[in-house]
């Protein structure tokens, strides 16, 4: 009998599109985002992905003194891999955005394959009341919101990727974006195996509809080949569905409050690791793998937790 398939969990665990007065239970300060993060690695996920905040407010940020007690506590106290985000927040510069992943040389980091719409103020229709101002503001202000991510923007991050050897989360929003990967990796700036992170459900990129997600493996296929691993992100009360029907057809999956903040339906998760126990329930019962950090280092050719700059 074959052995069952490995797939990777990645937990996104607090982001920078929910706000603090969504959920209690959105990590906002670096003990909480620690706290949440290692909790997920213990539920089984690989890999977390990391953003920070700033401890006054819950602002997105990323000042590199905000991530270093979290990087500190997460080198101490798990061995999962440590993904640092480069998109940060859409409202920042991508000189901003970059700082954590130059300072620190993560074994992975995000990148935004393209730049595009992105619209967070269908959430004012959910939520209310925010304790802090920027909180309405920054939803608001999505409606006029282009997350620049230019062809320039991309290589100088891919160069900096290298130089420092961190490989990349392909964040890839739309059909569009599978195709500045495959330009990039057509010019030799980056190479397999790529890990493509599906991104569905979100406003101003592809839906959330099973054909599209089937619509992005076909055209991923077509365009990469089979030298990547591919993973599914479904946005809000898309995540757990589109993370199971990705698996079933051979992804990797990523859950958290980053993504989504629910369990189930107007049930607000209480944390990271319950969206992970949740997904790995269902990859269970489908006879698949939960791989361990080390095996996602394998799969994904890390250059592995002692050589990171943190």
């Amino acid at each position: 009998m074959p052995a069952a398939r490995k797939v990777i969990i990645t937990s996104a665990v607090t982001g920078a599109i929910h706000t603090p007065s969504m959920s209690k239970h959105l990590p906002v300060s670096a003990q909480e985002i620690a706290e949440a993060a290692i909790g997920a690695a213990e539920a089984g996920a690989a890999v977390v992905h990391m953003h920070a905040r700033d401890p006054e407010d819950g602002r997105p940020s990323q000042n590199p003194e905000h991530f270093a007690p979290i990087l500190d506590s997460l080198k101490r106290n798990t061995d999962a891999v440590i993904n640092l985000t480069t998109g940060g927040s859409p409202h920042m510069t991508v000189a901003e955005r970059m700082r954590p992943a130059v300072e620190f040389k993560p074994e992975l980091a995000s990148l935004n394959m393209g730049s595009m719409n992105f619209g967070l103020y269908p959430m004012l229709d959910r939520f209310k009341e925010f304790e802090h101002d920027w909180e309405r503001e920054n939803l608001e202000n999505s409606r006029d919101l282009v997350f620049k991510n230019t062809f320039a923007d991309i290589e100088t991050i891919l160069e900096l990727g290298r130089a420092n050897g961190t490989r990349f989360e392909f964040e890839c929003y739309d059909i569009s974006h599978l195709n500045n990967l495959a330009h990039f990796q057509g010019r030799g700036l980056t190479d397999g195996p790529l890990f493509v992170q599906s991104v569905f459900g979100l406003l101003g990129g592809i839906g959330a509809h099973p054909e599209d997600l089937m619509h992005m493996r076909r055209t991923a296929d077509r365009l990469l080949g089979a030298d990547y691993q591919w993973s599914v992100l479904g946005a809000g009360r898309n995540q757990m569905p589109l993370a199971s029907i990705g698996a079933a057809m051979g992804s990797h999956v990523r859950v958290g409050l980053e993504d989504s903040l629910w369990i189930g339906p107007g049930q607000l998760a209480e944390s990271n690791a319950q969206q992970v126990t949740r997904i790995r329930t269902v990859l269970e019962a489908l006879n698949l793998e939960v791989a361990t950090p080390d095996e996602a280092r394998e799969m994904l050719q890390l250059k592995g937790r002692s050589a990171v700059g943190f």
